[in-house]
C-alpha cells in the first residue's frame, strides 16, 4: 500500500514538473534546469534572501543586524519598530502584486519577462531590457551586500575580546573574498542539496531566534522601559532635520524586506511554478515581518548607550550588544554564531538566485557573452558560468571599499533601488494598461489590486531619492559618501552602451513575444486552462465563439 501510495505521488510530481516544462517551452524556452525544489524550499529560498531580502532577502536577524547603524543614527526606537512595521505592510503590497504577475507568467525571467508581456509590442524589448538589467544588478548587489556585511560581521567578533581590533581594507576585503569563495563552492558542490539547505534554513533561523530571545531577556543585567522601546525617538547623531531622518532610517528595513522578488529566478525549478511560487514571494514577507519583531523588541529591551553603540569602530554593533547582555565575550559570540550561520544561508541563496537571474538574461542575449553565461553545466545541473559571473562581479565591486570606509551604505542603497524600481516598473506597465493581462490569474488581488499597485509604486518613487542619500550628514566627506548613485550611473552606462551597440537592432525581448503563442495573444498560464485550451479559446474567439468560463 504505500509503495503504491510513493509511487502515485511520483507519478503526480512527474506530471506536474512535465506540464510546468510545457508551459514554459510554449513560452519560447527550453527546460535545462531540474524541477527539484519544493514550495517550502522555495519559502526557505526567499526567507533567506530577505535579509534585504533578500533581499534577499534575504535571513532577516542578520540583515537587521547588519544595518542597525542605520536606524540607530537616524530615530532610534521608532525608526526602528515602527518603520518595520510600514514598510513589512509596503513590502507586502509590492509581493502581492508581483505574485499576482508571476502567477500569470512563471518563469526564471521573472520582472524582466513580465515586463514584457505586459506592455505593448512596440515598447516590449525596451521595457524588458530596462527591467532586466535593474533586476541583474539588483540581484548582483544584493549579494554582494549580504557577503559583505557577513565578512565585516566575522570581523567583529575579534573585537568581543579585543576591543582596540580594527579590521584594515586588505583584511575587510580579503575576508569577503573567502566568504563569496565559499559560498560559490557550496553552490557548485552543494547544488543537489539545496531543496535540504533552503529548508534547513526556516529552522536555523527559528531557534536562532528563540535562543537570541531567551537569552538576552534572561542575562542582561538592565532593561529598557516599554516607552523606551516603542517611543523613543532620537535622530540628534544623524545630521538630518528630525521628520526626514526617520525617513532616512527606512533603508534599514527597506534593504532587509527586498529580495522577496528574487525568488521568481527559480521558477524553473519547481512543480507547479504557477501556484507555489506566488505563495512564496507573499509568506516570506509576511514570515519576515513577523520574524524583524520578535528579533527586534527584545534587542532593544536591552540596548546599552546608542552612544557607545554608534562608535563601534567597525560599523557592526550587534556583537556588542550581545557581549554586554551577556556579560563575557563568549556569551556574545555565542549568539553572533547564529547569526552568522544566518547570513551562511542569506549568502549561498542570494547567490543561487543572482546567477538563476543572470543566466535568464543572458539567454536572450541580453548580456555581452551571452552565449557562455547562457550554458547549463551538465556536471551538476546548474547555470555554472552565469554562478561564476555573479561572483566575480561581486568580488571586483567589493574593490570599492579601499576609497569609501561607507562602501556597505552604497552597496544596500544601489540594492534596494534597482530591485525596488524593477519590481515598479511590470506594476507600472498592467496598471497603465488597466491590469487587464492579468484578468483570470490564479493568484488574483481582486477589486483592491488597482488601489494595491499605485500604493507601492507611490513608495518605490520616494525610495528612489531616499536611499540614494547618506545615512549620516555628521562629518560627511569623499570617503563616508553614500555612493549608491555612482554604481547605479555605471550599470546605467554599461546598460545603454550596449544596447545602441547590440540590443537595438537584435534583441526583441522574451523569445514568447515572436512566438505562435504571441499571434493568439495567449502569454500566460489562466487559471483553470491549461495553454493547448487557451490557444483554442483564442481561436473560437476569432471566429465570433464566445468565449468559456475558467474553472
Amino acid at each position: 500500500m504505500r509503495k503504491d501510495s510513493v509511487a502515485s505521488a511520483d507519478r503526480r510530481r512527474s506530471g506536474e514538473a512535465t506540464a510546468a516544462d510545457d508551459a514554459l517551452a510554449k513560452m519560447g524556452y527550453k527546460a535545462e534546469l531540474p524541477r527539484s525544489l519544493s514550495m517550502l524550499s522555495v519559502l526557505g529560498l526567499s526567507f533567506a534572501i530577505v535579509c534585504d531580502t533578500l533581499n534577499f532577502k534575504m535571513a532577516v536577524p542578520y540583515g537587521l543586524s547588519t544595518t542597525f547603524y542605520i536606524s540607530l543614527s537616524n530615530g532610534q526606537s521608532v525608526t526602528i519598530i515602527w518603520g518595520w512595521v510600514l514598510l513589512s505592510l509596503l513590502s507586502t503590497a509590492i509581493a502581492a502584486s508581483l505574485a499576482e504577475i508571476c502567477s500569470v507568467y512563471p518563469t526564471a525571467g521573472g520582472v524582466y519577462y513580465w515586463a514584457a508581456l505586459l506592455s505593448t509590442p512596440r515598447w516590449a524589448p525596451i521595457a524588458s531590457w530596462i527591467t532586466g538589467w535593474l533586476t541583474l544588478v539588483g540581484n548582483w548587489t544584493v549579494t554582494l551586500s549580504i557577503n559583505f556585511g557577513g565578512a565585516q560581521l566575522i570581523l567583529s567578533a575579534i573585537s568581543l575580546w579585543n576591543e582596540d581590533f580594527v579590521a584594515n581594507e586588505w583584511q575587510t576585503i580579503l575576508m569577503f573574498w573567502a566568504v563569496m569563495l565559499l559560498c560559490y563552492l557550496i553552490n557548485i558542490f552543494g547544488s543537489k542539496h539545496l531543496d535540504l539547505i533552503n529548508t534547513i534554513c526556516i529552522y536555523w533561523t527559528a531557534a536562532s531566534i528563540v535562543i537570541i530571545l531567551v537569552v538576552l531577556l534572561v542575562m542582561s543585567p538592565s532593561k529598557r522601559t516599554g516607552e523606551f522601546v516603542f517611543a523613543h525617538y532620537d535622530a540628534s547623531t544623524s545630521g538630518w532635520p528630525a521628520g526626514w531622518s526617520f525617513f532616512v532610517g527606512l533603508l534599514q528595513p527597506a534593504y532587509v524586506l527586498t529580495g522577496y522578488g528574487m525568488v521568481a529566478a527559480m521558477c524553473e525549478e519547481v512543480q507547479s511554478p504557477e501556484r507555489e511560487v506566488p505563495k512564496a514571494i507573499v509568506l516570506s514577507v509576511v514570515a519576515a515581518g513577523f520574524t524583524g519583531l520578535i528579533y527586534l523588541i527584545p534587542i532593544l529591551f536591552v540596548l546599552p548607550e546608542v552612544q557607545t553603540l554608534l562608535e563601534v569602530a567597525n560599523g557592526q554593533p550587534v556583537g556588542l550588544i550581545f557581549k554586554t547582555a551577556t556579560g563575557s565575550a563568549g556569551g556574545g559570540f555565542g549568539l553572533l554564531f547564529l547569526i552568522l550561520g544566518i547570513w551562511l544561508f542569506a549568502g549561498v541563496g542570494a547567490l543561487t538566485a543572482s546567477s538563476r537571474c543572470t543566466y535568464a538574461f543572458a539567454r536572450d542575449g541580453a548580456i555581452p557573452g551571452s552565449g557562455l553565461w547562457s550554458k547549463v553545466n551538465k556536471r551538476f545541473g546548474i547555470p555554472l558560468m552565469a554562478l561564476t559571473l555573479s561572483a566575480i562581479v561581486d568580488c571586483l565591486l567589493g574593490l570599492i571599499y579601499f576609497g569609501s570606509s561607507a562602501a556597505f551604505g552604497s552597496f544596500t542603497g544601489v540594492a534596494t533601488i534597482c530591485l525596488s524600481t524593477s519590481y515598479g516598473l511590470p506594476i507600472l506597465v498592467s496598471v497603465v494598461r488597466g491590469r487587464k493581462q492579468l484578468e483570470g490569474a490564479s493568484y488574483s488581488l481582486g477589486r483592491f489590486g488597482f488601489a494595491i499597485n499605485v500604493t507601492t509604486l507611490l513608495w518605490i518613487v520616494l525610495a528612489i531619492f531616499l536611499f540614494c542619500m547618506p545615512t549620516n550628514l555628521a562629518g560627511l566627506d569623499a570617503s563616508t559618501m553614500n555612493y549608491a548613485s555612482v554604481v547605479f550611473a555605471g550599470f546605467a552606462a554599461i546598460s545603454i552602451v550596449w544596447y545602441f551597440a547590440w540590443g537595438r537592432k537584435h534583441f526583441s525581448g522574451p523569445p514568447v513575444l515572436t512566438s505562435e503563442l504571441a499571434e493568439h495573444g495567449v502569454l500566460g498560464v489562466v487559471r483553470g486552462q491549461s495553454l493547448d485550451e487557451e490557444v483554442g479559446t483564442k481561436e473560437a474567439i476569432a471566429k465570433g465563439g464566445a468565449e468559456p468560463k475558467t474553472v
